[in-house]
This record gives structure tokens, sequence and C-alpha cells, in this order.
């Protein structure tokens, strides 16, 4: 082992050690001031919330992955005989963080947003190792095979956005346009990253949720108030953007056996991996951005250029990181001009 692969391994453990006994301490300061009744209880959810049953979303159904041997929920909408628009979405989200999209464009595709494994009703394999980006976009390229389709539009926010460059990189056919919100082009976070503190700052999760049990704790403890936090941002309208209802729907899909583990995993997949390389995306490219991001910065969505060979930048100053919730309008408007072709 060289010795900067020592250094970078010793600053990350230290890293997870250090967020680790904060994580304790902020645990430790919310079982005193809600009690352990409250900080330990989770509401049983054993059945989808009205909202996700609306007929207006689509129809839900399974996916037989066959190479991958699992199976994958995804909700439909729209004629099957048009273009195949699939959605994919992030952390800590499921196919419900879609709808605005899925009632937006089912007129003119097949729109079809999906659990990805380890999320919602999808199939939740164990073991860290079956969360790499590798297997990832293999079920990407398997949906869409499975769907009847040769290629898509593919449309993805934070997770399903790294998922997307990279399935954009390896699977260049798969993918007619692209379209990523608040999802930074691999090499270019990684450069961001390691180049401003604040970002490193910002990216304080990343570390923590390497150590297990404790951060699978964090998420479920207040019942699962850890979504609440992220969908509830001090900078949000939480009546705006995320309804009680809403919210409902995000904890009935974390609360599924083994997701919080799963989901988890692939933090735990990307840091125990060998990264992919990265190659120039070379299909035409939407990258959307909400300027009030608390999680990642914008600077790092600028710059994007020098590795995709067609592409336009929108930053939404009124949006976060949940862009596609927090201004819908405005993102289905920028989307559909894209995939119009007007500038």
């Amino acid at each position: 082992m060289s010795s900067k692969l020592i250094l970078v391994t010793l600053f990350k453990c230290l890293f997870v050690i250090f967020y680790g006994v904060i994580g304790c301490f902020g645990m430790l300061l919310e079982l005193i001031t809600h009690g352990p009744r409250k900080f330990f209880h989770r509401k049983q959810r054993h059945s989808r919330p009205e909202c996700m049953n609306d007929p207006a979303l689509g129809e839900h159904g399974f996916l037989s992955l066959k190479k991958a041997g699992i199976r994958i929920h995804y909700v439909a909408a729209g004629d099957e005989d048009k273009p195949l628009m699939l959605l994919v979405h992030g952390f800590p989200e499921c196919w419900y963080i879609w709808r605005h999209q899925i009632r937006a464009f089912k007129n003119d595709y097949r729109v079809v947003a999906i659990d990805l494994r380890g999320y919602g009703e999808s199939e939740t394999p164990n073991g860290v190792l079956n969360y790499t980006s590798k297997i990832i976009i293999d079920d990407i390229k398997e949906v869409v095979f499975e769907l009847g389709y040769t290629s898509c539009v593919l449309v993805a926010h934070d997770w399903g956005g790294v998922i997307a460059w990279r399935v954009a990189m390896e699977y260049p056919e798969l993918v007619d346009k692209l379209v990523v919100a608040n999802a930074a082009y691999p090499e270019r976070m990684k450069q961001h990253l390691m180049s401003h503190l604040s970002q490193f700052r910002k990216s304080w999760f990343m570390f923590f949720f390497q150590i297990p049990y404790l951060s699978e704790m964090m998420i479920q403890a207040n019942d699962y108030g850890f979504l609440e936090d992220c969908f509830y941002g001090k900078s949000r309208n939480p009546a705006d953007m995320c309804t009680s209802d809403d919210m409902e729907a995000m904890k009935y899909a974390f609360s599924q056996k083994g997701n919080v583990t799963a989901t988890l995993n692939y933090y735990r997949a990307s840091s125990k991996t060998k990264p992919m390389k990265s190659k120039n995306v070379s299909c035409p490219t939407l990258l959307i951005w909400g300027e009030k991001d608390d999680v990642l910065e914008v600077e790092m969505a600028r710059g994007t250029e020098k590795y995709v060979e067609n592409i336009r930048l929108e930053v939404i100053e009124d949006a976060g990181h949940f862009v596609t919730q927090d201004n819908p309008v405005e993102v289905n408007r920028l989307i559909n001009e894209f995939l119009k072709g007007q500038q």
C-alpha cells in the first residue's frame, strides 16, 4: 500500500470517528430532549398512503430483472407507444419525488418512475457490495429493456443523478437526452470537494453514513424525523413543497424492511470500491441546480461543460437541493423547453 493511499485512508477514518462522536452527542441530546418513548417510536406503515395510489400518477408495477435477480417497483403513466422518460430518484427519496413531473409529461411520454434497489417497494439485497455504481447502472439498463425500449430520456436527481451520469458514460446508446438535477458530474464533484473546505464540511454526512447502526438509528429516530429535517429544511416552505401526506409517502417508502441500511449502503459501497473511470458525455444534457442547495454547492455545477459536449446549465434561485419539489413549475418548464429543442 502506497504512503498516499495510507494517508487518504487514515484521513477518512479520522473523519468517520469525528462525525461519529458528533452524531452520538447529537442523538444523546435528542434522546434527552424528547425522551426515550418519542425518540425510539416508529409508526407502523403497512400500506401505501392514499396519495401514492392517485390514478393521475399512473399504475404500480414490478419488473423482474433477470441479470440482477431482483424485482424493481415502478409507477408508469402515459401511452406505451410513446417515447420512454425514465425518472430516477436520489437519497432519501423514492419514486414519489417525481409526482409533479409525472403529471406534466405523461401526455407526451411513457413516464416511468422507479424505486431504486433498496428503496421503497423494490427488492432490498443484503450486503454493501450489492450497491456499487456498476451494479446500479446495470439495473437501469435492464429496466429500460424490460420496459420494452432500447433508449430513453433519462431524468434524475441527487444519487439518481450520479447514476445517470454513469449510465450516459457507459451506455451512451441508452440515453437520448439527459436531465440531471442537483448532482454534479462525478469528476467535477471530486475536484470541488477536494479544493473547497466549505463543500467538504457540507459533505459531513458522507462520512457519518459509513458508521453502521449509529447512522441507521439517526435516520429512524423520532419516527424518521431525519426525513422531516431534509424536506422541511430551514430555507423551504413546507406547505409549498411537501405536505403532511407527501411526508407520509416518504416515510412509508423508508420504513420498508431493510431499506434504511440499503439506502446507506450506496454511500458505503462508494467508499469501499474503486471509482469508475469518468468519460465524456455526448448526449444533449440539461443540468438543473437549486441555488439554495445546502448540501451541494452550485459552483460544482459550473465547469461541467469540460466533460459534456452539449450541455445547458440552469440555476433556479428560489429552490434548494430538492429542486423538483421546491419549484416544480420552473423545473418542468425547463425540461419541456430542453426536450423540444428551445433555448
